[in-house]
């Protein structure tokens, strides 16, 4: 009681010293009421609960005019400046960055002149970062070293389910947990973003520290005030607001917040950024926070640090924080944003629930994530579980293969495509994302090479998401310094690098460069039959990348000289460390004679035979093998093999046919498995296949004497289906042959309604552009692409004439379109699928829908009938709830193939409404 006298007694004292100050006038109107009895007017000007109390109103700001700042311990002076300085810097980015000032001048400039005393008073506070020493509107920031008050520590990262397992093993034995109770436990999205530590000192915001090295991080504090989800004071009530508390927590760039931000980017005409990570990071590391205000960064808390409640807070009188899980409820009465994701579990299976399901909606929450965060909930149980040098042993994080990867762009290169469109290829260092490992990836062409602002040698930023094909999104422009004497740019070549011929673009206007030689670049070929190989045109197994080139461009890769043809070199083996030794070339070696590749067209395709092939060889690099020679602990020596590249040596290799294969011997009636016939022919007692050719007879000594043993080479076994696949694609429906011819523009979906509409290849091949566009679904361009083919196949000697001509002539396409013989269910509607359906592939999904008159589209819109959704769906499925469009599953799925409804209703019978609800 006696310190509540004293303390009014000294509120009365200097009270009445802002009483007479209003009275003679020499004081702001906002001076302080004298009947006010709260917040600071309760306590001694200058006291520890004095600046505690202080607000960032004109009323408080007249008081620090009147404070003796000389009368200030040093520990006061410090808090006092903190607290101030961190309102003089809100006032100026709201003045000066977000043109919306919410502060009087008057209460501005006594903060101000609070500052400039107490600096002059305490020199420690006269640092370079003091807001007195910023003039108008200019900002600098020189990001200072600051210590964090407490540690801020990493996570230790597992890539697996069952390195997660091991952990969630080690934290119950740790805790010695009782088997069969269920331990609270957080699981959390992890944010690919800037890890942030707040720091509030009486629910102000005082400082803003990257993470740093987690003992010393950046002060960024100027930039961080400029990010809206952040409050600049603690909300709710004053007894809820601890003295000290550090916040801790990532920043990031939503989604829709970054594809503006590149939009505007690729406006100005500056390169986009490479993903919302990069773009978050450099946008919270400007020197000039006006920059970083323009960027919409966001926020959410995901940690704690130091919380001192205060002598102010007795125990019981303020919300208790044993659990994590409850310094997240207490965020959110301060108006600190949390992740909406965050779940509580109990289980393995609920953190595995968790996994699966972002696994699978990665792309379809507002920012990006790279895995999951399991943390123990309570406390109590984390202090007691510890921590490493550098990680605490109470959480983990799962991390996903990831969809974005940094790699070396090695060259840009060229590649001619079938209809001899010249493509920029990103030759990458190989690395592994999302699922598979990532050497190459087109760029499109040289405008998208310059608009993405790529050098070859820089580390490059590689996306790929799931079963989409891998995307470079652009340069780590960070990584250029000191280095770019090693980068050039990409120049585009003015000849095709596979024929010779002057690029240039089809019509004036395009952006696409082309290879005029249509017939006979040998790229072009190679892509035409890679083309009509796959499987939306004839579905040839075993005709694939490799073989499509020995067929027509076998010489790939040959060797310029002798200095790296080593015939006799299929692999280098070496010591761990240990460099090859130099290759010199045997005295009087040649390059052999070039090949003649066996198909110059497509027209002889279906003329090849096994023998055509037999001499068919391709060239080989020579592969580096590191063996390494391990001892185990029973003494048993173990070899261990690994590639580790490519030797720059090349070899050739037969392409279709086998290599010399010694003969076997005939098993004799008395043997297991013998047949008791002796084989005949010119090589009695040795089995040699019918088809094979025999290359020679070695002479070998055996205790009986000397024998003949034939040597033979043969077909190998895929040549000979594929030879065999060959032969089936001679009956192949029409609208695959369609596909087949590469017409420019002409696809499955748009060959299917032509060959349906027409009906035969004899009148497709007369038909006007008048007469296809009159097909629904058939734009002008695809009925001038393919009448404009079939005229050119018409003019004396056109290469596409002899490919028509061969492959008629072998029976390919002179037949009718064939029906499915399916009722036309879906006739007129579109359906989208998406997920694994447990009776269909990707493709048996779409060909159902085709067969049966539908349209099977990639994208889900407003037009889109329905979308099927089956295990492991997308964002498809997002897309459809969005815009209301039925969605079903398989059972509904196989009831539309068969009625055209959904429900196995026909749509005659359904009435009206639910017709149109369909």
């Amino acid at each position: 009681m006696a310190a509540m006298t004293q303390d009014q007694n000294n509120q009365l004292a200097w009270d009445l010293d802002g009483m007479l100050d209003g009275m003679d006038g020499s004081a702001d109107a906002g001076a302080a009421d004298p009947t006010d009895n709260t917040g600071a007017a309760a306590y001694a000007p200058g006291s520890a609960r004095w600046i505690a109390a202080l607000a960032p109103t004109d009323a408080d700001a007249m008081r620090l005019d009147r404070l003796d700042v000389d009368g200030l311990g040093s520990e006061e002076a410090a808090r006092l400046w903190a607290k101030v300085a961190a309102w003089v810097e809100s006032d100026q980015i709201a003045y000066y960055i977000d043109d919306a000032p919410v502060s009087s001048d008057a209460a501005y400039d006594a903060r101000m002149r609070c500052l400039q005393r107490l600096e002059a008073a305490f020199p420690s506070l006269d640092t370079p970062q003091s807001p007195t020493k910023r003039v108008g509107g200019t900002f600098s920031n020189d990001f200072a070293s600051v210590r964090h008050p407490s540690r801020m520590m990493s996570l230790d990262d597992v890539f697996s389910i069952e390195e997660l397992r091991d952990w969630y093993d080690s934290v119950l034995r740790d805790l010695d947990w009782p088997a069969g109770k269920p331990l609270p436990m957080t699981c959390e999205v992890k944010i690919d973003g800037l890890a942030l530590n707040l720091i509030y000192r009486n629910g102000t915001l005082e400082q803003g520290l990257t993470r740093g090295d987690g003992v010393t991080g950046e002060d960024i504090t100027m930039n961080v005030r400029t990010i809206g989800t952040i409050p600049a004071t603690l909300g709710g009530e004053r007894g809820d607001v601890p003295d000290f508390v550090e916040i801790r927590g990532e920043v990031f760039m939503r989604w829709d917040d970054f594809r503006a931000l590149n939009d505007q980017q690729e406006d100005a005409g500056r390169a986009p950024f490479a993903n919302p990570r990069n773009a978050a990071a450099g946008s919270l590391r400007q020197k000039d926070p006006r920059i970083t205000a323009t960027r919409r960064l966001s926020f959410y808390a995901h940690g704690i640090g130091r919380l001192d409640w205060g002598a102010d807070h007795p125990s019981g009188t303020h919300d208790a924080v044993r659990e994590q899980s409850e310094a997240y409820d207490l965020y959110q009465k301060w108006g600190i944003p949390v992740s909406p994701h965050n779940r509580s579990v109990t289980s393995f299976d609920e953190i595995l629930a968790m996994i699966d399901y972002y696994g699978e909606h990665r792309g379809d929450i507002e920012h990006a994530l790279d895995g999951i965060v399991v943390k123990v909930d309570d406390l109590g149980l984390q202090r007691a579980l510890g921590a490493t040098s550098r990680a605490p042993r109470w959480a983990i994080a799962y991390k996903y293969p990831p969809e974005e990867v940094n790699t070396e762009l090695l060259d840009i290169t060229v590649q001619v495509g079938r209809t001899g469109r010249v493509t920029p290829v990103a030759v990458l260092k190989p690395v592994y994302v999302a699922g598979s490992t990532v050497a190459r990836t087109t760029l499109h062409n040289p405008f998208e090479v310059k608009r993405k602002g790529v050098l070859i040698g820089d580390t490059v930023v590689v996306r790929k998401a799931g079963d989409v094909i891998p995307e470079l999104v652009g340069p780590v422009l960070e990584r250029r310094r000191g280095r770019e004497d090693r980068l050039r740019e990409f120049v585009m070549p003015t000849h095709c690098p596979s024929c010779g011929a002057e690029l240039a673009p089809a019509k004036e206007g395009d952006k696409d460069i082309r290879c005029p030689n249509v017939e006979s670049c040998p790229a072009q070929l190679t892509e035409r039959i890679i083309n009509l190989a796959s499987r939306k045109a004839f579905d040839i197994e075993h005709l694939g990348d490799q073989s499509a080139i020995a067929l027509t461009n076998p010489e790939e890769n040959r060797p310029d000289s002798v200095a790296t043809y080593a015939p006799n070199i299929t692999e280098i083996l070496v010591k761990p460390g240990e460099e090859p030794e130099p290759y010199e070339p045997a005295e009087g070696l040649r390059l052999p004679a070039e090949q003649t590749p066996v198909l110059a067209s497509e027209a002889g395709l279906f003329a090849l035979t096994a023998a055509d092939l037999k001499d068919v060889r391709v060239w080989r690099e020579a592969v580096i093998v590191e063996i390494h020679e391990s001892v185990d602990a029973k003494g048993k020596k173990h070899r261990i093999r690994r590639r580790v590249g490519g030797s720059g040596l090349w070899h050739q290799v037969p392409a279709f046919w086998t290599a010399p294969t010694s003969a076997r011997k005939a098993k004799a009636a008395g043997d297991a498995g013998g047949s008791g016939e002796v084989p005949a022919g010119p090589y009695p007692g040795y089995d040699v296949p019918a088809d094979a050719e025999v290359v020679r007879v070695d002479r070998k000594t055996t205790r009986n004497g000397t024998v003949e043993v034939p040597v033979y080479v043969r077909p190998g076994e895929n040549t000979r289906k594929m030879l065999d696949e060959m032969d089936k694609a001679r009956h192949a429906d029409l609208w695959r042959v369609l596909v087949a011819l590469s017409i420019r523009r002409l696809g499955p979906p748009t060959a299917r309604l032509i060959a349906s509409s027409l009906g035969s290849l004899e009148a497709i091949e007369h038909a006007s552009a008048e007469d296809l566009s009159a097909i629904d679904g058939i734009g002008p361009e695809i009925a001038e692409s393919v009448v404009g083919w079939f005229a050119a196949a018409r003019e004396p000697g056109d290469w596409r004439g002899a490919v028509l001509d061969a492959w008629q002539r072998a029976g390919v396409g002179v037949g009718h379109a064939e029906s499915s013989g399916l009722p036309q269910t879906l006739a007129g509607r579109t359906v989208v699928v998406t997920g694994s359906l447990e009776g269909y592939s990707r493709d048996s999904a779409k060909e159902a829908i085709i067969e049966r008159g539908g349209k099977a589209a990639g994208s889900v819109s407003k037009k889109t009938d329905w979308v099927v959704v089956g295990a492991n769906a997308g964002s498809k499925a997002t897309k459809a709830e969005e815009l209301g469009v039925p969605m079903l599953n398989e059972a509904q799925f196989a009831l539309l193939l068969e009625t055209g409804s959904p429900t196995g209703e026909s749509p005659e019978e359904m009435p009206a409404e639910e017709t149109a609800e369909a």
